[in-house]
């Protein structure tokens, strides 16, 4: 592992709209760094005992945004942690307050164009649930400019698999070094 300097984050998250690959890169950049990998919905999940499409429904939205912000907050009190948030995350001001607050904690917005967000979402075989593609396109343009807000770090996945994803994150972070 590399020797750590002020500038090296001790937590890195990863935002974007679904199907960004928040979860799946995230694992992979976890592993490769030797760090922990947090994935906010699971979180949730794990707490609540119960799907978050039921939160949803029993709940609303309001009720599950803030077991959303609770779980942000306690997985950006971990150190050496990756960190996927769920897609809308950044809706929610405390959201981004607390990530852009948050001491070595570099925020990596995983972009792509939604037509292909939309066609990794469809190749998704776990039966997720996901909005129409009205609602997609609606919050798809209303968070864009959120995750471009918030994030330090770029990464355009259109055109690259998992490791390649991976790979080009590590070097811009400079912890291209990693094994």
């Amino acid at each position: 592992m590399p020797t750590r300097t002020l500038s090296t984050p001790t937590r890195i998250v990863l935002t974007g709209f679904m199907g960004a690959g928040k979860s799946t890169v995230g694992s992979m950049l976890a592993g490769r760094l030797g760090w922990r990998f947090v994935d906010v919905d699971d979180a949730i999940v794990q707490k609540a005992g119960t799907p978050i499409a039921e939160i949803f429904a029993k709940y609303g939205e309001f009720v599950f945004r803030r077991m959303e912000t609770s779980a942000i907050a306690h997985a950006l009190g971990e150190r050496d942690a990756v960190i996927a948030l769920g897609g809308g995350a950044v809706e929610v001001l405390a959201n981004r307050l607390l990530l852009e607050q948050t001491p070595r904690t570099t925020v990596v917005f995983l972009d792509a164009d939604l037509p292909v967000l939309l066609a990794r979402c469809q190749a998704q075989t776990e039966g997720v649930e996901r909005p129409n593609l009205q609602a997609a396109e609606e919050r798809f343009r209303y968070r864009a400019p959120l995750y471009k807000r918030v994030a330090r770090v770029r990464i355009a996945t259109a055109d690259q698999n998992v490791e390649q994803t991976v790979s080009a994150l590590l070097q811009q972070l400079g912890l291209h070094g990693v094994s």
